[in-house]
């Protein structure tokens, strides 16, 4: 098909809307979606010059009776109120009360009875163990009684006069509570017993009544604890006394103040040996030192200080069985980070070569894209679960019976690390509110974790961050999936919602809408603003437009706030090239695309009929002859008048010989995203041509753009990179590409129960 040459000017710089329009406008700004900005949050997404937060300093004494599988504990708290408010009560967390017999977390679960079910499932029907927080007692700094309710989750306590700006106030709290069993009863923390040898590992978080948060936008958090939604903390300083048998080794958040009482001199050795520079650990306790430690279980008791500034939480982790090793990771500012883990013989294959190597390949990258670890230690613990807290965090591997181990459950073991560790950023520094938005931490986390994993090993299998990752998700069904902006108990699809979809929506960030280097710049700006401080959506999505100098209005609005998901088809391809005017060219190619073009089927038919022509030809005539399709004199003439009309560079123009490719895009999805094609030309070369998302900002479904080729395009691929999360890939080729996919023949077999280790050496077995 051939252009005149008065369509050129308009086709080249013109973009040809569909008549279709909503009122909808995908690109409007983010205005009353989001608080208003104001002195302790200013509107470039910063904290303003009257930011304040409030403060909460502990001094615990605790002892894990190991017999009797219990915690009992004092603490005396001295609260700062930072605020400009008075404050005529606090505010304390009661976590551990989400495992006592009448929590709502039990009575709002749904259940139901089939006619096969395990003991665990008919214990969570009627929980019978005693969990929760016993308190004993609460009382000010002089030991008198203060007025506290327990509702649920947390506690009320009526200071004797109300808590002016400015003013501390400290009272005590004694309590104590039974440890739950983490294969019985599950949760974040407890005890894991170990047969035959009848002995426990204890990871032990939520322990302590701690303060509940209080803020500018908030007030006091006051959203029970139900299970899911984590936690809303208040940074402060620890001084923590832990009393355990004496044969048990201690790893805790803060730092260990008394390690002659503690550790013996070897063991002091093997740690200062371990902070100078190695590639590979030091053995702090070895698996026979542990077996020894087994066997001859100790009745004394051991008290380990550990002291922690400017943390959140507090948790530690306590056994016999314990395996150790650490390593140091020097800093950029001189220090070093200590990188420890502790594990037990069951998953010792796996702990022995890869944690604490995980630990410190951790804190260096997130410090690489965040902000340089502060804190002096970094801690995995085998608790065979995930979870985290400020230095120390909970992991899982464990080794089949011959010491081999599956593919899935090394990188599973590795992944949870880098997951766990850098939950010490996300929230633990950057201290945002879990309770409220689980993606402002898992999601972020989970962002990082990516980058991370990659510098691991060469096509490291991450399951979260690339953008196909989440297509089946968000293409999913829609009556159960949530925006990301639910709050954390509301959620359907958790791991997807919060995990996955914002690393995959910041990955894209990254790579396809501002790209590394404006990306990478603006995400530091948010870690190193909101470092020690409390962040809430709308400060992130400030800052990451602020220190960019890009609109993302747009982004937040369907990747945070639609359960939208991506799905541009390339429609409609038209091929054109400009008319040269020369009728010896012109003609021929219409005489070439008659002749060489599809017949209809009458004329195929109607090939060899009787006709009377044949018969008579003295009824043919000059038109039953004459070609019009052939260039004459007159044609000829015409031409030369036509191009004497021409410009110079009107000439050069149809000498160029352009091809114009006007394609057409439809938004199936719902979310507007940038037009990356890949033209491949006859040649076999390619060229890629990025086209930015506002292309959608005055049509939300239906785009045309005439693109300008010196060659001729063979084929065309929209999202050649799988980077905008398009979930119907079907419809981004052209000309049109079938996807194939096989099926079996299906025969009913056993699963496989070895791993690939496992699998290996049977082989090598059968081939000797």
């Amino acid at each position: 098909m051939r252009l005149s040459l008065l369509l050129l000017s308009f086709l080249s710089c013109t973009l040809l809307y569909s008549q279709e329009n909503t009122n909808t406008n995908l690109f409007r700004q983010l205005k009353q979606e989001l608080p208003t900005p104001n002195s302790y949050r200013n509107a470039s997404g910063a904290p303003g010059h009257a930011y304040w937060q409030q403060k909460a300093d502990y001094k615990i004494s605790i002892e894990l009776k190991d017999a009797e599988r219990q915690l009992h504990g004092h603490e005396t708290i001295t609260y700062t109120n930072n605020s400009p408010d008075v404050l005529n009560y606090l505010w304390m967390q009661l976590d551990q009360n989400v495992r006592s017999k009448d929590s709502d977390t039990h009575k709002i679960g749904n259940s139901s009875l089939s006619e096969r079910a395990s003991s665990r499932q008919l214990q969570r029907l009627e929980p019978d163990f005693d969990g929760g927080f016993k308190i004993e007692a609460v009382k000010d700094a002089t030991g008198n009684d203060l007025k506290h309710v327990i509702n649920k989750t947390m506690m009320r306590v009526d200071p004797p006069n109300p808590l002016q700006p400015g003013e501390s106030f400290t009272f005590q709290v004694k309590w104590w509570y039974n440890i739950n069993n983490t294969r019985e009863i599950g949760g974040r923390s407890g005890y894991e017993n170990f047969q035959p040898d009848d002995n426990n590992v204890y990871v032990i978080a939520q322990w302590f009544p701690r303060m509940c948060a209080y803020n500018d936008l908030e007030g006091w958090q006051n959203k029970q604890f139900l299970g899911r939604g984590e936690f809303t903390l208040v940074f402060g300083d620890y001084e923590v006394d832990i009393t355990v048998p004496a044969d048990h080794l201690v790893a805790s958040t803060g730092e260990l103040m008394n390690p002659k009482q503690v550790l013996t001199k070897a063991q002091r050795d093997r740690l200062e040996e371990a902070a100078k520079e190695h590639i590979q650990p030091i053995t702090i306790a070895s698996y026979d030192e542990a077996e020894e430690r087994i066997k001859t279980r100790s009745t004394k008791t051991k008290t380990w200080t550990f002291h922690a500034k400017n943390v959140r939480d507090f948790a530690f982790a306590s056994s016999r069985r314990f395996i150790w090793d650490a390593m140091g990771v020097p800093m950029d500012d001189g220090s070093t980070v200590m990188a420890q883990s502790m594990w037990v013989k069951e998953g010792d294959c796996l702990w022995s070569k890869y944690s604490t190597k995980a630990v410190a390949h951790t804190v260096k990258w997130y410090s690489h894209y965040t902000i340089d670890y502060p804190y002096p230690v970094a801690w995995s613990i085998d608790g065979s679960m995930g979870m985290e807290y400020p230095m120390i965090c909970f992991n899982y591997g464990r080794c089949a019976s011959d010491g081999t181990y599956a593919e899935r459950v090394k990188y599973g073991h590795i992944g949870v690390i880098i997951h766990e560790v850098g939950h010490n950023w996300f929230p633990m520094i950057i201290n945002s509110d879990e309770r409220q938005w689980t993606w402002m931490d898992e999601g972020l986390n989970t962002f990082v974790q990516y980058l991370t994993e990659q510098h691991w090993e060469r096509n490291y299998p991450s399951r979260r961050g690339p953008a196909d990752k989440i297509t089946s998700y968000m293409g999913g069904d829609k009556s159960r999936i949530s925006p990301i902006m639910t709050n954390s108990e509301s959620i359907y699809q958790f791991g997807a919602n919060a995990y996955a979809k914002p690393a995959t929506a910041l990955n894209i960030l990254r790579e396809t809408i501002m790209g590394r280097e404006l990306f990478d710049m603006a995400f530091k700006e948010y870690c190193e603003r909101w470092k020690f401080k409390q962040p809430y959506p709308a400060d992130l999505f400030r800052t990451l437009e602020d220190a960019s100098g890009v609109d993302l209005d747009w982004f937040w609005r369907s990747w945070f706030y639609t359960n939208d998901h991506v799905d541009i088809a390339m429609t409609e391809v038209k091929h054109n090239k400009l008319s040269t005017g020369n009728p010896d060219v012109e003609k021929d190619l219409a005489r070439r695309n008659r002749d060489d073009g599809p017949r209809d089927i009458g004329t195929i038919r109607n090939e060899n009929i009787e006709r009377l022509a044949d018969k008579d030809p003295s009824i043919l005539d000059f038109y039953s002859q004459h070609d019009p399709l052939t260039a004459d004199a007159i044609d000829r003439q015409r031409y030369q008048q036509y191009m004497s009309t021409l410009s110079e560079e009107e000439k050069a123009m149809l000498k160029d010989d352009q091809n114009y490719y006007q394609i057409s895009f439809e938004n199936k999805g719902g979310i507007p995203m940038p037009i990356i094609l890949e033209f491949e030309y006859e040649d076999g070369s390619k060229e890629v041509e990025r086209i930015p998302a506002e292309i959608w900002k005055l049509e939300n479904q239906k785009v045309s753009k005439v693109f300008v080729k010196q060659k001729t395009v063979k084929s065309i691929t929209l999202d050649p990179f799988l980077e905008t999360a398009d979930v119907d890939r079907s419809d981004n080729h052209y000309p049109p590409r079938p996807e194939i996919s096989r099926f079996d023949l299906f025969k009913q077999q056993r699963a496989a129960t070895e791993n690939g280790m496992q699998r290996a050496k049977r082989a090598k077995a059968k081939g000797s």
